[in-house]
């Protein structure tokens, strides 16, 4: 895949493409080049704060009726590092990362935090060639479609925070997470949680992480109990 490939992708052709090369420097390429030397740092920088100014936006126009606090959730999981992390990963923006050899061999290219640290830079670097209107464009064919599933699934409420509140507030206790097992080689891993007060099994969840499936677990507690 090459810089061309990608304009084709994302349907934008930048006026510098200097600045678009610039935003897949990765810091350790530094150390082994001497033609480069500035990382994709600031365009991260500059395309987080774009990030979070049109999400913002799109949900506060999207949501009229939703409250300050849940609208900051729904921005929270969809700006996350995982959700980032996929979006880059399907416009196989790994590829395109200038990375040490060292960050080569580790797996840099479908590193999670890499990956959205390099969609952001890419999100800075549309912002300061083609301005708001086509980085806009950009998230909305990108990301903001994702925002209608956070909604339905209700993923963006933290269940634990919530299940330990009505719990602790009926029982003076705190929900119990217990891993039940695991499976998949160390990279790849699957959990199964369950939560308990007591002796008394409230819900079961699985997930590639423990954080995952404890969540999971909330959430079927919670359905369970009609809570939510």
């Amino acid at each position: 895949m090459t810089l061309s490939d990608l304009e084709q992708r994302i349907g934008i052709l930048f006026s510098d493409k200097t600045l678009l090369a610039q935003a897949f420097v990765h810091r350790s390429h530094l150390n082994e080049s001497k033609d480069r030397k500035q990382s994709n740092e600031r365009l991260e920088f500059l395309g987080d704060a774009v990030l979070s100014f049109i999400t913002s936006r799109y949900l506060y126009e999207t949501y009229p009726d939703y409250p300050e606090g849940t609208l900051t959730n729904i921005r929270s999981t969809l700006v996350k590092t995982k959700s980032l992390g996929t979006v880059a990963l399907e416009l196989g923006l790994g590829n395109l990362l200038l990375l040490s050899k060292g960050e080569e061999s580790s797996g840099g290219r479908t590193n999670e935090s890499l990956l959205a640290d390099s969609f952001e830079a890419l999100l800075g670097a549309i912002f300061l060639d083609q301005g708001i209107g086509k980085a806009t464009e950009f998230l909305t064919a990108f990301l903001l479609t994702k925002t209608e599933d956070i909604v339905r699934t209700k993923s963006y409420v933290d269940f634990k925070s919530l299940l330990q509140e009505i719990v602790q507030e009926k029982t003076k206790l705190s929900p119990l997470y217990r891993v039940i097992k695991s499976e998949g080689p160390d990279h790849n891993k699957t959990f199964w949680v369950e939560v308990l007060t007591g002796e008394t099994v409230m819900g079961q969840g699985h997930g590639k992480s423990k954080q995952e499936a404890e969540q999971k677990a909330a959430q079927a507690a919670l359905e369970k109990s009609g809570a939510i």
